[in-house]
């Protein structure tokens, strides 16, 4: 039964990140960067200074940095540990270039989207902030567009239930914690029919309650918990995974070498080139756009809360998001496995399993305090994804249900059911299903992007006309 669920999602995987919708992104990457001028090269320096810019304008729930957060809370998770492995094992070495290339176009996307989303939110009578893609589609594109903003609110809230949100975070945390404290899955205990560790369950438990904590507490209170556990453990992962590059120097070079190599297919055998670069190209497209969500939608919505005067202004900080999540994490991630050769096929490696491994045969200390630290970080990249795309989730579920706050709530009891189901998914479903609602997502945020591109390019010129008063 479960090889034949597989083989399901797996055909649907396929057809939805085909060909066209691969071309697709990267186009809108290429015609948003033609649009800005290239401003996530040019003005990279600016964005990275306005990340602490004091608040400036009069509406807005958070800062510009705790909405950064917020927004890294829900990109920084399982991408940047399992999701750059999973793309390496199935599409080789080559699938981080394409990841790279989609991150460098993916901050024009970002910088975009987030641009819109501030220009087109609204403020409601209560003085809460709303805002994302299905406000831009309909407020920018027209009322007659505004089917295609639901479709994209429905699709929001099936990644928050089913894709990034919850499935994938919690099954990897409990992977990782399980394969910690009990490995050998000695503790083990009957549920749904499967035998599970002990850990696991216990594990369920505890994220769920804890999950439960800080959602009943809103936006402030993620927003909160996201400032403080973001830079923490985004610093401890980047300090850990520098130390190997650098003990590793004299084999960075070869690495590199062995990813542009497997970006085109040259590895490939006669023939087999164009098959291979194809699979490289859709795996770390796929992955570097489940990490970064640049062009999915979600940032946007938390960006639409940020005090700033100018929409650009937001944009600009929110388009640093993808360069810290994929540039500098992913790129982290993906050569440390590199390195070490974790990715080869027939080591039999899986998911997380091929990170921690990598990090425990390069660090030069102890491997069981290695593991401990690699299994913090990832829990709690996990917990904050996890707290960001049930906020994520929730605007999208007011949007369709017209702001009825008790059918919000209601959605949070189910978000946090998921959260305790998550576990006991099997890991290939999990990220086939991911996949699956985030090209979905992906579509109405995209043609909105295309449609809007003009909005973009008029709103950009106007606040660097005025720079030196807004600034």
């Amino acid at each position: 039964m479960f090889s034949t669920i597989n083989s399901i999602l797996d055909a649907v995987d396929s057809f939805v990140w085909g060909v066209p919708l691969i071309v697709l992104i990267l186009a809108t990457g290429v015609l948003l960067t033609v649009r800005v001028k290239g401003l996530q090269f040019s003005k990279l320096g600016l964005a990275l200074k306005s990340i602490f810019r004091k608040p400036d304008g009069k509406n807005g729930e958070v800062t510009s940095f705790a909405a950064l957060c917020t927004a890294l809370s829900a990109t920084i998770g399982t991408g940047n540990i399992v999701g750059v492995a999973t793309a390496i094992v199935s599409g080789g070495p080559g699938a981080l270039f394409w990841m790279w290339l989609a991150a460098l176009l993916g901050m024009a996307t970002k910088y975009s989207e987030c641009l819109l989303s501030v220009h087109f939110r609204e403020v409601k009578e209560d003085g809460h902030i709303v805002g994302g893609p299905f406000y831009t589609i309909e407020k920018g594109m027209g009322r007659k567009w505004k089917w295609l903003a639901v479709l994209f609110a429905i699709f929001g809230t099936m990644v928050g239930l089913f894709g990034i949100g919850t499935f994938s975070q919690v099954n990897s945390i409990s992977n990782a914690v399980t394969s910690f404290f009990d490995p050998d899955s000695t503790m083990s205990v009957v549920l749904f029919g499967r035998a599970y560790s002990r850990v696991t369950v216990i594990t369920s438990l505890v994220l769920a309650a804890f999950v439960a904590l800080v959602l009943f507490g809103g936006l402030k209170r993620i927003s909160k918990v996201a400032s403080v556990i973001v830079p923490f453990m985004v610093i401890l992962y980047v300090f850990f995974g520098i130390i190997i590059i650098i003990l590793n120097i004299t084999k960075v070079p070869a690495a590199f070498a062995e990813i542009f190599r497997s970006a085109f297919g040259f590895r490939a055998a006669a023939g087999g080139a164009l098959g291979a670069m194809i699979v490289a190209m859709q795996k770390g497209i796929a992955r570097g756009i489940f990490s970064n969500e640049a062009g999915l939608g979600s940032a946007p919505i938390a960006a639409s809360a940020a005090q700033v005067a100018h929409p650009v202004q937001q944009g600009l900080v929110s388009m640093t998001g993808t360069f810290f999540d994929t540039i500098i994490i992913c790129t982290i991630t993906g050569l440390v496995i590199v390195l070490s050769g974790t990715w080869k096929p027939e080591l039999g490696l899986q998911g997380y399993m091929v990170t921690k491994t990598a990090f425990c045969s390069l660090l030069p200390i102890n491997s069981t305090f290695v593991s401990f630290c690699l299994m913090i970080c990832l829990v709690l990249f996990a917990f904050t994804t996890i707290l960001g795309w049930d906020y994520y989730s929730e605007r999208c579920i007011e949007y369709l249900c017209g702001g009825k706050l008790g059918v919000v709530k209601g959605y949070r009891v189910l978000y946090i059911v998921a959260v305790f189901f998550g576990p006991y998914m099997t890991i290939s479903a999990v990220w086939t299903i991911a996949d699956i609602v985030n090209g979905l997502m992906a579509i109405p945020n995209i043609i909105s992007l295309i449609v809007l591109s003009g909005t973009v390019s008029k709103l950009t010129k106007d606040f660097f006309a005025k720079s030196s008063r807004l600034q």
